[in-house]
């Protein structure tokens, strides 16, 4: 029987006898200090590289921060400038507003005191002619009836009774002189005109009496003596009446007329007004008899169907509502009754309705929380194959008296893929016969 020589090789070369022994955990080690190392110089890699794009990212949030708030700025400028703008704007508009109406005001100040100049000439023009107008009439009358009382008057034997038609045609001068003293100085004016008027009815029946009687006066005569000695005085007796009406403030018939008219406009505005005001009143009257009819539904509705539906609770509320003498049961009294009944301040909600709640919420944690098992579920998907052990292993019981050793999930870290196939390399043996 001869001898079997046997000759390991190691990548296809022969090894010297006696044999290194092969150490898998020092290889593995050494391959996890090359993994950790790279994995290392990697994450190191991969940080300056994130800090650098972070960096670069920060930079350009930063530049567009700084854009973004200069054209902010900018925006705030030019929205200052166009307010600016708007505001020069506006004020030059109020500004020639102001001056228009400053212009046109003062122009119709012009013009009103043009006018109110114009019609005081035109008063004064139209009194001075009425003045001289009434006293020149008056003269006139005096001119034509006092030859006709000379005449009257006149007798060979009473020489004396020449100055007759002085005293009656001098009596209506002097009291017409006394009514312009009188509203001169505001006084009673009115015995002045009596006089005036019964000296003018004196002079004007002698006037005619000696027209009728006398045939050297002849009747024409006479009449035009009789109108002169009332014309004068009533014409000089209306001019003094129209200048009192003036001084004490009398207003004219036109005046009158115009006042009564604006009168009658205020009084149509302010009945129209009135009676918009009693439509409103009316209308706002009935707006809230609807409200408060459809707030009175409402209320019964709700205070049914409370009392129907949750009796219980409608009793506490009602005494609470007659304790304190309120109208309707009221949201706040309704709310108060339901904590006092149920004891949950949340209106609508019992004990076994909350109840019911809480054990749907805790189902629903439950279910959320609890794993997923059947086709499902992925932690099969998580775990790693199981690797098979190796017959040509060295047997770890040997160094522990034969007690397999205990082994825990994550004792050891698994094999790296370079060890593995350097091992199967390495404990690949040629057997010869």
């Amino acid at each position: 029987m001869t001898a079997m020589s046997v000759e390991k090789k190691v990548n296809g070369a022969p090894v010297a006898s006696p044999e290194p022994r092969f150490d898998p955990r020092a290889l593995a080690e050494a391959e996890a200090i090359r993994t950790r190392s790279a994995a290392e110089h990697e994450a190191i890699r991969i940080e300056a590289e994130g800090k650098a794009e972070a960096e670069k990212i920060k930079a350009g949030e930063e530049a567009e921060r700084q854009r973004i708030a200069n054209e902010r700025a900018r925006m705030r400028l030019e929205k200052e400038q166009a307010d600016h703008q708007a505001q020069l704007a506006k004020k030059a508009a109020e500004t020639a507003k102001s001056n228009a109406e400053k212009a046109k005001a003062d122009k119709t100040a012009e013009e009103q005191d043009a006018r109110e100049a114009r019609q005081q000439a035109e008063q004064e023009r139209s009194q001075r002619w009425w003045k001289w107008g009434a006293r020149g009439i008056y003269a006139v009358g005096l001119i034509i009836a006092a030859p006709v009382q000379f005449l009257d008057f006149w007798d060979p034997h009473r020489k004396f009774l020449v100055a007759a038609p002085a005293l009656l045609e001098g009596l209506a001068l002097v009291l017409a002189l006394g009514a312009a003293w009188a509203v001169a100085h505001r006084r009673d004016v009115m015995p002045y005109r009596i006089g005036i008027m019964f000296g003018a009815a004196i002079a004007a029946t002698i006037n005619m009496r000696g027209g009728m009687t006398n045939p050297a006066i002849g009747f024409n005569a006479g009449l035009i003596g009789a109108i002169a000695s009332l014309g004068g005085p009533i014409v000089l007796m209306a001019y003094e009446h129209g200048i009192a009406q003036k001084a004490d403030g009398i207003p004219s018939w036109r005046e009158r007329r115009a006042a009564e008219k604006k009168a009658e406009e205020e009084e149509v505005a302010r009945k129209a007004e009135r009676a918009a005001k009693e439509e409103a009143d009316a209308k706002a009257a009935a707006d809230k008899a609807a409200r408060e009819k459809t707030v009175t539904e409402e209320q019964e509705r709700r205070d049914a169907d409370r009392k129907s539906s949750h009796d219980d609770v409608w009793k506490v509320a009602d005494a609470l509502r007659s304790a304190r003498g309120s109208q309707y049961v009221t949201e706040q009294i309704w709310g108060e009754a339901w904590f006092l009944v149920t004891g949950c301040k949340t209106v609508g909600i019992r004990a076994e309705i909350e109840a019911q709640s809480q054990a749907a919420q805790a189902h629903m944690r439950t279910v959320t929380g609890a794993p997923i098992f059947g086709e499902l579920s992925l932690i099969e998907s998580q775990k790693a194959p199981r690797a098979k052990r190796d017959p040509d292993a060295p047997d770890g019981r040997r160094n522990n008296g034969g007690t397999p050793p205990i082994r825990r999930a994550g004792d050891a870290l698994p094999n790296s893929p370079l060890a593995k196939k350097q091992a199967a390399l390495e404990q690949t043996t040629e057997k010869k016969d």
